[in-house]
């Protein structure tokens, strides 16, 4: 799920992935629903592709979101309410890397953590496709 779902350098929020045009992509506001433009020259992540630092290696973003979305029982996180952000993620990624995660990577994953919860994306793992075989085969 979380590979159609893009980050836009220079603009804030985040975009759905609609189609592909030639040198360009169409993307809509996750909030707005309003459909532009993202050129070759807009540095485009997707956030299925996105990982955080940790002190062995990386965890994918998806692995993360879903541990916040356990710490907070599906709900948004209110931001005003955390007063040390790096202490609130010490306690969803303990094993994070304090000198590679900044305080500002933090906050807009939590930001971003909340405009796909408030906008019902909430399953940021996807299932394993030999995992969705057993499961058809366990109803069958």
């Amino acid at each position: 799920m979380l590979r159609k779902i893009l980050a836009i350098s220079g603009r804030p929020g985040l975009f759905r992935l609609v189609n592909q045009g030639k040198n360009m992509l169409i993307v809509e506001e996750l909030t707005t629903g309003k459909r532009i433009p993202a050129y070759a020259r807009d540095r485009v992540s997707s956030l299925g592709d996105i990982s955080i630092y940790t002190v062995d290696g990386d965890r994918p973003l998806a692995e993360v979101l879903e541990l916040v979305k356990e710490k907070n029982e599906a709900k948004p996180v209110d931001l005003k309410a955390i007063g040390d952000l790096r202490a609130y993620f010490a306690e969803v990624l303990p094993d994070f890397d304090t000198e590679r995660v900044y305080t500002a990577d933090i906050k807009k994953l939590l930001q971003w953590y909340n405009l796909l919860v408030n906008n019902g994306i909430t399953e940021f793992v996807e299932e394993a496709p030999a995992e969705e075989a057993e499961e058809a085969a366990e109803e069958a």
